[in-house]
């Protein structure tokens, strides 16, 4: 076998191992939210709407600094000249004094700190999201693996069974149901793994990873603590934009009320190099030169102008309407958490009885396995407990394993539903802190 052959075979063999790690390595929740944020285009959104409020408070403060801007008209005229034979023209401008630019700056302010507060809102909930999709992914794997060994000792039941039922120890229809609990046990898992390909596709476009790549990591997840609404309700980022966008809307019609009805100031200057090359200038105008300036200020006194007073009118019911709508989106966030609040506390005790039943079940389960090692201490006399069977064992596990699945859907449930509060209380930065720091 030639070298080339064998350097070949070695590449494809690394390559191979290389994407079978690839392929199972586990990625941590923090990873997964840090890839959902970057990739996600709600965040897109919000970070040009920021680079457009930044662009418009930019504008409103560079009206007070002079624009220079360099022209030229030239042409040909034939009789008395129409226009100003400009060769080559220099024009500045700017704003001196304005009632209502002030009020635009304050406006655009009040639309960067709003764009600001959208853009960690959109990043919060992205972050709610993927953790949301990651944390169910992890349990439904971990249902999935109890799901298999729950189908194995069923499997093994119904061959108990059909031993039973040949030797006339049990009637058909016990058969009859061990073969239909593995069927419902084989439906399960498969809504399991369905459920699993949902979510692996959801996290693969949330962080543009291909499908199938992401193994959660169950140690990389933190503990969701349980935050009340007794101990402090901060405003939720999007409520905090939704007011500041409602004061920079009314900062705006402020500047368009005052515009209508309060003087306005600039200054001008223009610099012009004329030429009697291409026209009869001098023909028509004494003491003709080529170099001409002027410069002043330029001030304006609305008087009667009714269009400006309607602009006025209407800047004024959007303000009205987007400081109701920042009200309606506080009243909303309040309903959310009280309504929240309710359900974490039947969540709760949901999750603490299914855990205590998968507990008991597992004491049983060892209960039964003691007694098929040992016995039953009841001896064989009259009136004494049965001798348990393997059947009882495999009865003892499948059941032990449905109260593991039953507990870890109700964690999941109680876990979504705190990650909900955090958010709706404006915990989630907090959280997300912790989850960077794991």
């Amino acid at each position: 076998m030639g070298m080339k052959t064998r350097a070949r075979r070695l590449v494809m063999i690394l390559g191979v191992t290389a994407a079978s790690v690839h392929l199972h390595a586990q990625v941590s929740l923090g990873t997964v939210v840090d890839l959902a944020q970057r990739k996600s285009l709600e965040v897109k959104l919000a970070a040009a709407d920021l680079d457009k409020a930044n662009a418009a408070l930019a504008q409103t403060t560079d009206a007070y600094i002079p624009n220079l801007t360099i022209g030229s008209t030239v042409g040909y005229s034939h009789g008395f000249p129409t226009g100003q034979p400009s060769v080559g023209s220099v024009t500045m401008q700017s704003l001196v004094l304005s009632f209502s630019q002030r009020q635009y700056t304050k406006a655009a302010r009040a639309g960067v700190e709003a764009a600001t507060l959208g853009l960690k809102s959109a990043k919060e909930q992205v972050a709610l999201d993927a953790s949301s999709a990651y944390i169910e992914l992890d349990t439904v794997n971990r249902e999935m693996e109890a799901a298999r060994q729950q189908e194995d000792f069923t499997s093994r039941l119904v061959q108990i069974e059909q031993q039973r039922t040949d030797a006339g120890v049990d009637p058909q229809s016990e058969l009859l149901q061990a073969k239909l609990a593995v069927a419902e046990i084989r439906l399960k898992r498969i809504h399991l793994e369905t459920r699993a390909a949902t979510l692996a596709k959801q996290l693969s476009t949330l962080t543009g990873m291909p499908p199938g790549t992401i193994t959660p990591d169950h140690a990389s997840i933190p503990e969701i603590p349980a935050v009340k609404a007794e101990e402090g309700v901060r405003l939720l980022a999007g409520t905090e934009a939704a007011n500041a966008a409602a004061r920079s809307k009314q900062f705006q019609a402020r500047g368009d009320d005052l515009l209508w009805h309060r003087p306005q100031i600039a200054f001008g200057a223009v610099y012009n190099y004329d030429s009697n090359e291409l026209n009869s200038y001098s023909t028509y105008y004494n003491n003709f030169t080529p170099n001409n300036i002027s410069f002043g200020l330029q001030i304006q006194i609305p008087f009667f102008d009714f269009g400006l007073r309607a602009k006025g009118k209407e800047s004024a019911a959007d303000a009205l309407r987007a400081t109701v709508e920042a009200e309606q989106a506080q009243r909303q966030n309040e309903l959310q958490i009280a309504q929240l609040t309710g359900s974490l506390r039947e969540l709760d005790a949901l999750a603490e009885i299914a855990s205590l039943k998968q507990q008991i079940a597992g004491a049983q389960l060892q209960t039964v396995l003691a007694q098929l090692e040992l016995g039953n201490g009841a001896g064989s006399g009259p009136g004494a407990s049965p001798q348990l069977t393997p059947k009882a064992e495999q009865l003892a596990r499948i059941e032990e394993r449905q109260r593991l699945e039953d507990a870890m859907d109700a964690g999941f449930d109680l876990a979504k539903a705190r990650l909900v509060l955090l958010r709706a209380l404006g915990h989630m930065e907090d959280w997300l802190n912790e989850l960077h720091g794991k």
